[in-house]
């Protein structure tokens, strides 16, 4: 789910197509998965930040499928940054997966995630706190990914006809990150973690056969993704 699109002037002359999107696994018994809430209206933009297009939230995005934020029963949380976790206090129904040294963290102050505290620390939210990679349902798989964050997660997703989608979130945000020596980016807290993470997620895609790796904010190719309402299966 596309919640924004924003083009970013570089120093060379060229623009970075960047999207802010969410994602929705909905299980065979339609248990339905949100990975991700977006960015909500009260987020502090870096100053010379171009200004969004195509905006939308994610419940615009989850009614053009006629859902609401009750039909949500799970919310993974990669991490807890403005433009991912912005709207959780509007879930109050759904259990929030987040790994566990990204919520201590989290929970005992930080200049980084103070800034969506509101929304993730909203009262009566319940949180599964999970360590490492883990399996959190068949064929939905939560994969520690430190470096732009500690505790960062990315998502696979065993489908039936598509096969393994690897939703890299911010531990990969461009496809041409994905090389074995990368360079970090601005917002990457440890530059060795991030390589690391960069090298797990290819071992990943090479040993599980992964059919699609989908990066986190890279809007080049979003532009040829099924996107909502269409999607894989």
């Amino acid at each position: 789910m596309q919640l924004s699109r924003t083009q970013v002037p570089l120093p060379d002359g060229r623009t970075l197509d960047m999207i802010l999107p969410c994602y929705l696994i909905e299980m065979e018994d339609k248990l339905r998965i949100l990975v991700d809430t977006g960015i909500n209206d009260d987020a502090v933009r870096p100053p010379g930040t171009p200004p969004a297009q195509d905006k939308s939230t994610v419940f615009e995005q989850l009614a053009t499928l006629y859902l609401d934020p009750d039909d949500i029963d799970i919310v993974i949380c990669t991490h807890f940054d403005v433009d991912h976790a912005g709207y959780h206090d509007k879930f109050p129904d759904a259990e929030f997966i987040v790994q566990r040294e990204h919520y201590e963290i989290a929970r005992h102050g930080n200049k980084r995630t103070d800034a969506t505290r509101a929304h993730w620390g909203a009262f009566g939210l319940k949180y599964r706190l999970i360590h490492g990679d883990h399996e959190i349902l068949p064929g939905v798989h939560c994969i520690e990914t430190s470096g732009h964050v500690p505790g960062h997660q990315s998502v696979m997703v065993e489908l039936p006809n598509t096969g393994k989608v690897l939703l890299a979130i911010d531990a990969v945000m461009f496809q041409s990150q994905f090389v074995r020596d990368r360079k970090p980016g601005p917002n990457d807290v440890d530059a060795k973690l991030t390589v690391k993470s960069t090298n797990k997620l290819l071992d990943l895609v090479e040993r599980e056969n992964v059919a699609l790796t989908v990066f986190g904010h890279d809007g080049a190719q979003w532009r040829n993704l099924k996107t909502c309402a269409e999607f894989y299966d």
